[in-house]
């Protein structure tokens, strides 16, 4: 780099909806911010009916209300600085504040996986050792099991943003996404290291990610196999059926982020891109409360009784 003039980023240019069309963005943006509230009200109804309902005390309902708050705060760490970008002109954002986002971005979307990963390890052992249920997951084993998982995505976040933010920003400032993306801004990082840290980074986030699914199938793999020795056919399905929410969610979550990471590269317009990168920002923490809202029986009974106990005195 000696002898050559750079000029250090300070700031940077976050591209985002800016090349759409201008009057397609307030109905992008109505439409995202109904989602961003939705997830928000979904998940928050999730977490007071568990706190409510004695029933729902439970280690399951337990990793439910801890993946609901590293849902609520990974779609706060994104969501509103894209709505407002949306419909400003002025779409910086400050080096400090470019790292806060990407370390409680990763911090709180590999708590997410690594809660996905425990709740597979629940159901395993609430289908495969029944009667050790109660040691196994008992209420000091959780609050580790979670506090765990909480430090495990702070620790990833603190990883991959100092990874990358150790690095020189020079020449251009212009980030092609809504948000500080890890990808993004390692194009713009100047030095002869860059492939090295961008390896580097990905084999962090791959090596996390796919160890997390690799022991989510594991545990399936073991509890299908329990499930095929019941002998009755009521049985099998009672017992599959309280798997069936969060296996669900684990489809998509996956399914997704392969979508947007693993796509062939070719001819993609930077729009198509920005559009698919919202599935996994907004749409998937979207879905996530109506799985499970809707295909968890005990959930959603819990929740009409609730609706029912606050609202019948008023019809009466």
């Amino acid at each position: 780099m000696a002898g050559q003039n750079y000029s250090m980023v300070t700031e940077f240019i976050l591209v985002g909806f800016s090349n759409f069309p201008r009057h397609l963005l307030p109905t992008f943006f109505l439409l995202y911010l109904l989602m961003y509230l939705f997830t928000l009200l979904g998940n928050l109804l999730i977490m007071a009916t568990v706190w409510s309902e004695r029933s729902l005390h439970t280690p399951m309902y337990l990793f439910l209300c801890a993946l609901s708050i590293s849902e609520i705060l990974f779609t706060v760490a994104v969501t509103p600085r894209m709505l407002v970008d949306m419909l400003s002109t002025h779409r910086t954002i400050t080096w400090a504040a470019c790292a806060s986002q990407m370390f409680f971005s990763f911090t709180f979307g590999f708590t997410h996986s690594f809660l996905l990963m425990i709740m597979g390890y629940d159901r395993y052992v609430g289908i495969c050792h029944p009667l050790r249920y109660n040691v196994l997951m008992s209420n000091r084993s959780c609050a580790h099991l979670v506090s765990w998982t909480w430090a495990g995505g702070s620790v990833m976040g603190m990883m991959v943003t100092l990874i990358v933010f150790h690095l020189t920003f020079c020449g251009s400032n212009v980030i092609h996404h809504f948000v500080c993306h890890v990808l993004s801004l390692l194009k713009l990082a100047c030095g002869n290291e860059n492939s090295s840290v961008t390896l580097a980074v990905i084999l962090v986030c791959v090596s996390a990610l796919m160890g997390c699914l690799f022991l989510i199938v594991l545990s399936y793999v073991f509890i299908v196999a329990a499930i095929l020795r019941i002998p009755s056919a009521e049985g099998r399905h009672k017992t599959f059926s309280t798997c069936v929410s969060h296996l669900t969610v684990v489809i998509v979550h996956y399914g997704f982020a392969s979508i947007i990471y693993l796509k062939p590269k070719g001819p993609h317009s930077m729009d198509s891109n920005t559009l698919m990168a919202t599935t996994y920002t907004v749409f998937t923490p979207f879905l996530s409360p109506i799985i499970f809202s809707l295909r968890n029986k005990e959930l959603k009974n819990a929740i009409k009784k609730s609706f029912q106990r606050k609202f019948s005195p008023l019809s009466s």
